[in-house]
């Protein structure tokens, strides 16, 4: 049973909010925290689940494409509507496949290493053959992330926002990337936002943004924000893999 707790906004009633933090090729806790939430929802049934990935699927895990395989099939679990965002890391692979040499070498140095090696090949091949391998449902999954998402109180971001600027216009970049001066900000953002980027021990909940990304591969849960009217809980799925360096961040 989740323990539920005050949360610093609401949804409108009937609406429940599952929202997963950064999962970075962590297939098996994510398939664990998917079967989780349906539990939860097999238990505590209601109207209008959805489901939001908050971004980074790909890059420093051991099987990104065995989780863009999961996403790019459809909703994961039956009968509730999936929201997904873009990351960063998503972002530079797309770059690094589109043909960007710049934007190759940020991703080998960033983890690409390991998502090149998840689709069988090997990351000091010709840069060209790259894309030939990854299966065009995957790109085209990537492809369609979405920036951000509003719901009720909330707005869900991968990085974060920049302070004094309206939530609908927001930079890209900001959007994907933002740590400072986002996280020590005490303003209104004009929403709770919830986001990842930042990997932190536990989640993180303060008056104006939820923190979610606990660092799945780099050895902590992965983590499954549960929203619903004013309350809010937590569903997580422990390390299942030797987790990376955090050197490698």
């Amino acid at each position: 049973m989740i323990e539920l707790s005050p949360a610093p906004g609401s949804l409108p009633p009937g609406r429940r909010v599952y929202a997963i933090g950064d999962i970075h090729g962590c297939a098996e806790q994510l398939a664990a925290l998917h079967t989780k939430i349906a539990d939860d929802l097999a238990e505590r049934p209601i109207g209008a689940p959805l489901l939001v990935h908050i971004g980074d699927y790909v890059d420093r895990g051991p099987d990104t494409a065995g989780v863009l395989a999961c996403l790019a099939a459809g909703d994961p679990i039956p009968g509730v509507a999936t929201v997904n965002l873009l990351g960063n890391h998503e972002n530079t692979m797309l770059e690094a496949l589109s043909g960007e040499r710049a934007a190759a070498t940020d991703w080998l140095f960033a983890g690409g290493r390991p998502s090149l090696q998840s689709y069988g090949v090997d990351p000091d091949s010709p840069r060209e053959s790259w894309p030939a391998s990854i299966p065009p449902s995957h790109i085209a999954f990537l492809r369609g992330l979405r920036l951000m998402y509003r719901e009720g109180g909330y707005a869900f971001v991968h990085g974060g926002v920049r302070p004094g600027v309206p939530l609908d216009q927001q930079a890209r970049d900001d959007m994907l990337r933002m740590r400072q001066p986002f996280l020590y900000s005490e303003i209104d953002f004009g929403a709770i936002v919830v986001h990842g980027h930042t990997p932190v021990k536990h989640a993180v909940v303060r008056h104006n943004r939820i923190a979610i990304d606990t660092g799945a591969v780099f050895g902590g849960p992965l983590t499954c924000l549960v929203l619903e009217g004013e309350s809010l809980g937590f569903l997580t799925a422990d390390p299942v893999h030797e987790p990376v360096s955090i050197a490698h961040r």
